[in-house]
């Protein structure tokens, strides 16, 4: 190769206009959205019109996902409304079991599996071999899986563990055998997001809110049937759902091989999967603190409430659950980010992947408002969905104000934390999570709570935390060098086992620039499909 400055054509993966168009014209009906941000980009529309076209993008992306997300939440929601008819006590004990699966077992699968985001959605574009995304999933699976079984081995010793964190009495002897009890269901909810991830790098999001759409309606049932028609109680629920996520994990099997989702896969390939596995732990392990570190703090909370007695404890498990449903929202969004920005930054397309993180940025604060004006205009009633308590009902009411407030940080923190994993950086949202909440949120909540703030205290230290935690990571996006993250996104294919990029180089100046176009983006056009 010659020492003179390379022009447009020197690089083989810079998508031309007429590498993502057909010569016959598709309708718009049938184009991909993906199809429809990069035909814009080729026509030099005006920058408000790109900026326009993905922000449609992030949102037809990002709504499946949320759905998705909820409906998998109301799986234990589902149970903690029908357990808590029961008895205060019953549903304390099923709001703790669930939170603390949440930020345990849950948080691998949640935490773990942006592993997948970070590798999986840019393997899809940057990588000559399709089926590398199969050994991503495989990968996937036997690390997470390892993971699970060293926490289903504290879940089965947990109550001496929950004395040591200072629980009453019900709630160490119950939720540790409610949570044995989850141990077979956990690994489905694993395996169940292993799959999500393996269909959304392939720009397929909507399959998870279709399976989900049957099984959370018979997770409802299977609920109702175990705890009362079986007259199995508060131990029932587990049962139940851990049946529905191992249904869950099963359907979307069968939609990926008999509708669409297959191309990716090469069969079973365990010796590869196996193998340069180095990266990908060091990837699930950050994700799983970044994710955590926020979770955690939340489980703090949850532990300080417990001291304030019953009804505190009642009102928290009520306020968490609900933050847990709407946290969906802005952790939906940044999935959504998070696989567009590892697609283009696969593509190697370093501004447009600086654009996406910025419109995801936008619409989770628009998002982030609106959440705000519907708590504040249902916080009087909000706690008779769950309770008929009516103090549990008034300290929930007093709460909800300061839940309402965070919202649009929690918003920027799930977009800006969507645009981390994409790029590989979980490690940045995590030491903003670890200095944000544990170096002065959660001191000063804790202590509010315990000198005359009650429940309140705590949530005005989550509320800080969150705040400060949306804006340095938006600052941290925002001074990003792209075409820097492009690079580190091909660097990470190739310590994965997936090949060296300066292969494509050479390729393309073997045969030439219209067959190593052929060769290395007949996928990434071909691949796409109608979300």
């Amino acid at each position: 190769m010659s020492g003179a400055t390379p022009s447009r054509s020197a690089d083989p993966l810079k998508p031309r206009p007429d590498e993502t168009t057909s010569l016959v014209r598709k309708p718009p009906s049938l184009q991909s959205a993906s199809t429809q941000v990069e035909e814009a980009e080729a026509s030099n529309l005006p920058e408000y019109k790109l900026w326009l076209s993905e922000l449609w993008l992030l949102t037809k992306n990002a709504i499946p996902v949320i759905f998705a997300y909820t409906l998998q939440n109301s799986l234990q929601t589902g149970s903690i409304l029908i357990v808590g008819r029961l008895s205060p006590e019953a549903l304390a004990t099923a709001a703790f079991s669930y939170m603390f699966a949440m930020s345990t077992a849950w948080l691998i699968a949640l935490g773990g599996s942006t592993a997948l985001d970070t590798l999986a959605s840019s393997s899809y574009t940057g990588s000559s071999n399709k089926h590398d995304l199969g050994i991503l999933l495989q990968r996937g699976l036997a690390v997470l899986s390892a993971m699970y079984a060293v926490m289903a081995l504290i879940w089965t010793f947990s109550e001496p563990l929950f004395r040591v964190l200072g629980q009453e009495e019900y709630i160490c002897v119950q939720s540790a055998m409610f949570l044995r009890r989850l141990i077979p269901g956990g690994l489905g909810y694993i395996w169940f997001e292993c799959m999500k991830k393996f269909l959304q790098a392939q720009e397929v999001y909507r399959p998870g809110t279709y399976v989900l759409l049957i099984t959370s309606p018979l997770n409802a049932l299977l609920n109702y049937f175990f705890i009362h028609k079986l007259g199995l109680g508060l131990h029932g629920a587990p049962l139940a759902t851990g049946i529905s996520y191992w249904c869950s994990f099963f359907l979307l099997i069968a939609y990926a091989t008999f509708v669409r989702g297959h191309e990716c896969w090469g069969g079973l390939s365990p010796r590869r999967a196996l193998s340069n596995i180095g990266p990908f732990i060091r990837l699930a392990l950050l994700g799983i603190i970044h994710v955590g570190t926020e979770w955690w703090a939340f489980e703090i909370v949850a532990l300080a409430a417990g001291q304030l007695g019953t009804i505190a404890l009642a009102a928290q498990s009520v306020i968490m659950t609900a933050d847990q449903i709407i946290n969906t929202i802005p952790f939906g969004l940044g999935v959504a980010a998070s696989s567009r920005v590892g697609n283009l930054l696969g593509a190697r397309k370093a501004k447009e992947a600086s654009r996406a993180s910025h419109c995801a940025v936008v619409l989770s604060i628009v998002a982030g408002a609106l959440i705000l004006t519907v708590l504040m205009s249902v916080k009087d009633v909000f706690g008779r969905l769950f309770n008929d308590d009516e103090r549990v009902i008034r300290l929930v009411a007093d709460v909800m104000p300061f839940v309402a407030l965070f919202q649009i940080a929690d918003g920027l923190n799930g977009s800006c934390g969507g645009v981390l994993r994409g790029t590989g950086r979980q490690w940045v949202g995590a030491a903003v999570n670890l200095v944000s909440y544990y170096g002065g949120a959660l001191p000063t909540g804790i202590y509010l709570a315990f000198h005359g703030w009650g429940l309140r205290g705590l949530w005005i230290g989550q509320c800080v935390a969150l705040y400060l935690v949306g804006v340095l990571e938006w600052l941290i996006v925002g001074m990003s060098n792209w075409e820097n993250e492009v690079k580190r996104a091909i660097s990470r294919l190739d310590d994965g086992g997936f090949g060296d990029s300066s292969a494509h180089v050479y390729v393309y100046g073997a045969i030439g620039e219209g067959q190593a176009d052929e060769a290395l983006g007949v996928r990434h056009r071909e691949g796409r499909e109608s979300v």
